[in-house]
């Protein structure tokens, strides 16, 4: 039997894209989409899907909101497979049991694995009492963040204040941090992977611009147009550091600033 599917994004050219990508990987019927996190409790509840795409950054209902309602409703949860434009969600995706992650623009083959994954969970029984309580208590629990992020340099350990760093880069597994102002400093973290970086950093704050690069957007100094409608960035540091923004992330570099 082919999966059910409910596609749910605030923006109609995702889901567009989306739907068209899952047309064409055979196995899978659309059954409804919606555009938001409420009309997404409802979908599921009226359909009962096998799988939601699910849009994690919509206004009022955000994704993990809308999985939140869904356990409070007490509706059978189905297998999730999270869309975004932010890669730093994807810790959290998995905590909540989600099957996967999508980054946009979405990419075909990526597509298609997540499928693979959902059906080879098809046949799992639904999610334990126990587990179910431990992810309603995640979902509840904000994590908490410490002001200070640890830094080494110069065979010493150093204390930086978080709105201090500029922005954050990772080059064959090692993370550099570099503090803002023309006396700033530059060190290394203890994290394996810029998710965990930002795990310790408000979120508020701290972007993730590329794949290799998570920025102060206080500390951005000026937007740079590059080629092909695409941006960098110059930082405020003391190298005056210019950051590439990657075309996932141009939509949210132009909703920040307007442009």
């Amino acid at each position: 039997m082919p999966l059910s599917a409910v596609i749910v994004d605030d923006e109609q050219l995702a889901r567009d894209e989306l739907a068209y990508l899952l047309k064409n990987a055979g196995d899978i019927n659309v059954v409804a989409q919606g555009k938001n996190g409420l009309e997404a409790v409802n979908l599921v509840k009226e359909h009962n899907p096998d799988l939601v795409f699910l849009d994690v950054q919509m206004p009022g209902l955000d994704g993990f909101g809308v999985i939140k309602r869904l356990l409070d409703k007490k509706v059978r949860l189905p297998k999730i497979v999270f869309a975004t434009a932010f890669d730093q969600y994807a810790v959290k995706a998995f905590e909540v049991n989600a099957v996967d992650y999508l980054l946009k623009p979405f990419d075909k083959k990526r597509v298609s694995q997540a499928l693979q994954k959902a059906r080879s969970q098809q046949e799992a029984n639904e999610l334990p009492a126990e587990k179910i309580d431990n992810l309603v208590r995640m979902l509840q629990t904000p994590k908490t963040q410490t002001s200070k992020i640890l830094l080494k340099a110069v065979g010493r350990m150093f204390l930086v204040d978080q709105k201090d760093i500029c922005y954050a880069s990772i080059e064959d597994g090692v993370i550099t941090v570099v503090t803002a102002g023309g006396t700033g400093m530059e060190g290394h973290s203890n994290c394996r992977t810029l998710e965990e970086l930002l795990e310790s950093l408000d979120a508020g704050i701290f972007w993730r611009a590329h794949r290799s690069y998570v920025v102060n957007i206080n500390h951005i100094r000026e937007v740079v147009p590059w080629f092909k409608s695409s941006y960098q960035l110059r930082m405020d540091d003391k190298k005056q550091a210019e950051i590439p923004v990657s075309r996932a992330q141009t939509k949210r570099l132009r909703e920040l600033f307007r442009l």
